[in-house]
């Protein structure tokens, strides 16, 4: 677990000096404090290879140290992750001749691009983001993992392309430019995030989870690897897929536990976790550390649950309590970040990593278990309205418009308000419905706070074309199945693991998700609908798979979520604090929006009339990252603007 950076440049390209690359790496110290390393090099025709390194040190202590190279030092690599399957592969690679120098995962990558070329990637079971630089041919190639666990960004521009872990080591060099996309500003409000392969700027790109890019000869390619159909195995019995599901799942936990520093696991209370936890346990030979946060409000508050799961699996259980000053962390995510991110489960995340580190340097986690075990009601909702989705879109419309209109309306959170938002969503399309589903910010609220300038710049786009896109590449299956595809390929890769990458690596924390072994999803995907979802039962075919790790107690209790009581916060303590910083004269946020239009926000949520309190986190965290971003714009440099 580490940060990489790097430049190529082809000899027409502007080149790079050592002191500049230094810089770039030297921002991603937080990602890797246990060490540095470079590589730099100018070729005689003036191009040039420069690849960097940070370290969190978890696998070969001492004889890991990146940037890695091959026996002739033809072939280098910076490499952010784990490999987990790097011992099974090592015995096959010497066979074919392959020498070793250390016992690192690392030293695999090198020698199986050696032996495989390109198809090395297909080998990998594993979270990454790999940077090789091919001497011979003067080609770079630049991996991401299948899932999207580890970032990966780029700049590419005439005859040079830069990359990193994180945006602010690209914005180390000076040159790079900082634009902000107006659309992105849009897609934040929509999604809550940034999605790929887009960012807050015009000229930084994520690289998309499951591909390969190969920049050679000053221009760049992109290609996926792996897009598995995960069709429902409709011949296969319940119990086989079940027994299959055991195995895989037990076989992944297992890898993740290799390693040569103390790790424990994230433990929620959910079924996620205590799968995951009780697996460990069951593999472990002393008790696993177990970690929680808890909040002071109950409705909130899953640490009972942690508690109850902790003791039925005899783990050694920490818990922390998060208050309402947590607010103070908004700077700080916001630098951690690099673009504005909606999601206020930042902040518990963000402690319990604090809290792990305490005590362990890995923890594993139950990422992914709702994508891929239908673990949100709103996979239930879309498969129920299939049928409903069948009739015309005319048919639709005339079925559910009288019963709208003879609701009257009323504030948001009435239960009036609630039936007629329900009657609305069921006249629109899939993607519609879907993006009302997980939209922070309905077009209605976004149209009303803009400028009218901001307004006509986005409505030339189509925001909602990410999620279309990935809906597309789900026809023919159910409608439930769909959405489940719809968030392993949005929501998971662009929310919940950037959300834990960040916050995991800023407190020297590796997290490694059990469920996110490409294995472990292919094996999920051939489990049929009607199978993952029933009435009055959470995860059914988890917690039956699992039944003996799960206390009775959490089996099929309510899904509550990692979620933060904004609405109390900003309707209380922090009321003061977001009129003062959204309504500032000098606030950035006034460049897109109306503050008539934010002060209107506040003071319906401030009476009561609306609960906004995701909204209010989702424009303090934009105009936090948007003064630090004017700041960094006027140095030259993205440096910390945070306190504590």
């Amino acid at each position: 677990m580490c940060g990489i950076a790097g430049v190529i440049w082809s000899a027409l390209g502007e080149s790079i000096g050592e002191e500049a690359f230094d810089r770039m790496t030297d921002a991603l110290a937080h990602r890797g404090p246990d060490g540095r390393g470079t590589f730099f090099k100018q070729y005689a025709d003036g191009s040039g290879a420069a690849l960097g390194h940070r370290r969190l040190s978890i696998i070969d202590l001492v004889g890991g140290k990146q940037p890695m190279c091959n026996e002739d030092e033809s072939v280098w690599v910076s490499f952010n992750g784990e490999i987990y399957n790097y011992q099974e592969l090592r015995p096959a690679l010497q066979s074919q001749g392959h020498q070793f120098r250390t016992s690192s995962d690392t030293e695999t990558i090198v020698h199986l691009y050696e032996q495989y070329g390109l198809e090395f990637v297909r080998k990998l079971r594993g979270m990454f983001a790999i940077a090789i630089w091919d001497e011979r041919l003067r080609r770079l190639i630049l991996v991401r993992d299948r899932l999207g666990q580890k970032p990966l960004v780029y700049h590419c521009d005439a005859n040079r392309l830069l990359f990193a872990s994180e945006i602010k080591a690209l914005l180390a060099i000076e040159n790079v430019p900082r634009e902000i996309r107006e659309q992105g500003i849009d897609e934040y409000l929509t999604y809550g995030y940034i999605p790929h392969p887009r960012t807050i700027y015009h000229k930084i790109h994520k690289l998309p989870p499951a591909h390969m890019a190969v920049f050679e000869r000053g221009q760049l390619s992109l290609h996926c690897y792996w897009n598995p159909a995960l069709l429902p195995n409709e011949s296969a019995s319940l119990s086989d897929l079940q027994d299959q599901l055991r195995d895989v799942v037990t076989e992944s936990v297992k890898l993740r536990m290799r390693s040569d520093v103390p790790l424990g696991a994230f433990l929620s209370g959910g079924i996620d976790s205590t799968v995951i936890t009780g697996v460990m346990q069951s593999l472990a030979v002393t008790p696993t550390n177990t970690f929680t946060i808890g909040f002071p409000v109950d409705s909130f508050d899953e640490s009972g649950f942690a508690q109850t799961a902790a003791g039925h699996l005899k783990t050694n259980h920490h818990l922390m309590e998060v208050e309402t000053d947590s607010v103070s962390l908004l700077d700080k995510l916001a630098w951690l970040f690099d673009e504005p991110f909606a999601d206020s489960s930042a902040i518990p995340t963000y402690y319990v990593a604090q809290l792990t580190r305490q005590h362990v340097k890995v923890a594993l986690t139950g990422d992914g278990g709702d994508e891929l075990f239908a673990g949100y009601d709103r996979y239930q909702t879309v498969d129920r309205l299939s049928m409903f989705d069948r009739l015309p879109c005319a048919v639709r419309r005339m079925m559910t418009g009288p019963l709208k209109h003879m609701l009257p309306d009323g504030p948001e959170a009435s239960l009036r308000h609630r039936l007629r938002h329900r009657l609305e969503v069921l006249r629109q399309p899939l993607r519609q419905r879907y993006a009302s589903w997980v939209s922070g910010f309905h077009g209605v609220h976004r149209d009303a706070l803009y400028h009218k300038e901001m307004r006509e710049s986005v409505d030339q786009f189509d925001t909602l074309d990410f999620i279309e896109c990935i809906l597309d590449s789900t026809e023919g299956l159910a409608h439930g199945v769909r959405a489940m595809r719809t968030d392993l390929h949005s929501y998971l890769p662009c929310d919940l693991l950037a959300k834990v990458d960040i916050t995991s690596m800023a407190n020297g924390i590796e997290c490694r998700s059990p469920f996110l072994d490409h294995h472990v999803v292919e094996c999920a995907g051939q489990f049929r609908f009607k199978d993952l979802s029933r009435r009055n039962s959470v995860k059914p075919v988890l917690a039956n798979t699992f039944q003996s790790m799960i206390p009775r107690e959490i089996r099929d209790r309510p899904k509550m979520g990692f979620r933060v009581p904004l609405d109390r916060w900003f309707s209380g303590d922090l009321q003061s604090y977001a009129y003062d910083t959204l309504l500032s004269h000098d606030a950035f946020c006034h460049r897109y929006f109306q503050p008539s239009a934010i002060d209107s926000l506040l003071d319906q949520h401030a009476r009561g009339h609306a609960q906004h309190g995701d909204r209010i986190w989702s424009l303090l965290f934009l105009e936090s990252w948007g003064r630090q971003q004017q700041q960094g714009s006027e140095v030259g440099s993205r440096s910390p603007c945070f306190s504590g």
